[in-house]
């Protein structure tokens, strides 16, 4: 299917209304995190479980279910749709009498923040094809920055107004983004509309057909479950001797991640210039080089812990978007459904990473942490190494 829209689309005023959609949207699964303890008062312990697993599981499925959609109608109709949408399940939450009902409504607020993986598609829709690394970085930026800053504001303002009070302002602030969307968000047409059975079993021929896809997906995941082993274990390491932190303490090792954040566009511009095979290589390398810092000094250090954590930020969203670039131009009119694949592959080696990071700290303390964090980091880093397809390193369609 052909590109719907003509690059010229892409306006700096469409950057960056693209950029703050994504950052903006994707916040919302993560300001329930800093209030989980004040949950718990109010509605019990099986708060700290239900709220923050009701937002991601949401957002999963609105990866999945609605994503795809953005190859069937026009993305900017869609975006502005689920942010209205955000905003009312928002209002919802802020509202809400009982567990049950933040509950659901946590679920439709993952759902609906998908809006964030809208925008990055969107990006790369309407991006020239020599530019399109460097705008996707650009938009992914939004979308990380999104994610390190949601924690930071909710707990500010939970802390002086109270949780409801950060549900109330994150409605605001999402009809206000559907305002910006509908104002810089260029329309575009569908050409050849498909069903909604059709789009989803499209997925799987593209899994089928696609092997630039299928290591792309791969080589992500892998780092994606060592990242994920690493921060799932984080709190345990630095709140207990030798380093006694607090959990705010602890938290604020997510601050050294915005390093990460700021290295897309970097990371897109050398995509667009030498290909996206030696990017991913290097951002893997990068990810295996963090777990042996934070093997050889993780227990002692918090330098080292630092360290780590900027390598492992930096080296995982530059492999990310070198992966997204070369994806995106496999097939211009399937990017909503390459993004499905590639981020619903991350989110279920995500989990797989988390549980077996926890079980390994359980079992084998730190340096078990490390163990498995290496062994995911470099299974990622052969497949990038391994893959030999013609395209592989290409950021144009055959």
């Amino acid at each position: 299917m052909p590109d719907r829209n003509p690059s010229h689309g892409f306006t700096a005023r469409t950057r960056f209304g693209l950029t703050l959609i994504a950052g903006g949207a994707v916040a919302n699964i993560y300001y329930n995190q800093p209030l989980l303890a004040v949950l718990v008062s109010e509605f019990g312990a099986r708060a700290a479980l239900l709220v923050p697993t009701a937002c991601l599981v949401g957002y999963g499925l609105g990866i999945l279910g609605l994503v795809p959609l953005g190859d069937a109608w026009p993305r900017r109709t869609l975006i502005v749709a689920q942010l209205i949408g955000l905003s009312v399940a928002l209002l919802g939450a802020a509202l809400s009498p009982n567990l049950t009902v933040l509950t659901i409504a946590c679920l439709f607020i993952g759902f609906l923040s998908s809006a964030a993986q809208q925008a990055v598609p969107f990006a790369a829709e309407l991006a020239p094809d020599e530019s399109r690394g460097r705008m996707v970085g650009q938009v992914m930026t939004g979308l990380l920055t999104g994610i390190l800053l949601a924690r930071t504001a909710s707990g500010f303002v939970g802390a002086h107004f109270g949780w409801r009070a950060v549900f109330f302002a994150a409605a605001f602030v999402a009809l206000a983004i559907a305002a910006v969307a509908a104002a810089t968000l260029p329309k575009t047409k569908q050409t050849r509309p498909l069903r909604y059975r059709a789009l989803m079993l499209s997925i799987l021929h593209l899994v089928k057909t696609q092997p630039i896809l299928r290591n792309a997906s791969l080589s992500q995941g892998l780092l994606f479950a060592s990242f994920n082993a690493f921060w799932a274990t984080l709190a345990l390491l630095v709140e207990a001797p030798p380093f006694d932190l607090t959990a705010a303490g602890a938290g604020l090792f997510g601050v050294i991640g915005v390093c990460g954040a700021f290295v897309a566009p970097l990371s897109g511009r050398y995509t667009d210039r030498k290909g996206a095979r030696p990017v991913v290589v290097t951002g893997a390398a990068l990810v295996l080089a963090s777990f042996l810092v934070l093997w050889l000094g993780g227990e002692v250090s918090l330098i080292a812990v630092g360290i780590g954590v900027l390598l492992i930020d930096i080296g995982l969203n530059g492999a990310l978007i070198a992966n997204q670039t070369r994806a995106y131009a496999l097939v211009p009119g399937a990017r909503g459904r390459i993004n499905t694949v590639l981020f619903t592959v991350m989110f279920v080696f995500g989990a797989l990473g988390a549980f077996a990071g926890s079980q390994a700290f359980l079992l084998a303390g730190w340096p078990g942490v490390c163990a498995v964090g290496g062994v995911l980091s470099s299974a990622g880093l052969l497949v990038a190494i391994f893959d030999r397809s013609r395209a592989a390193s290409a950021t144009k369609p055959a």
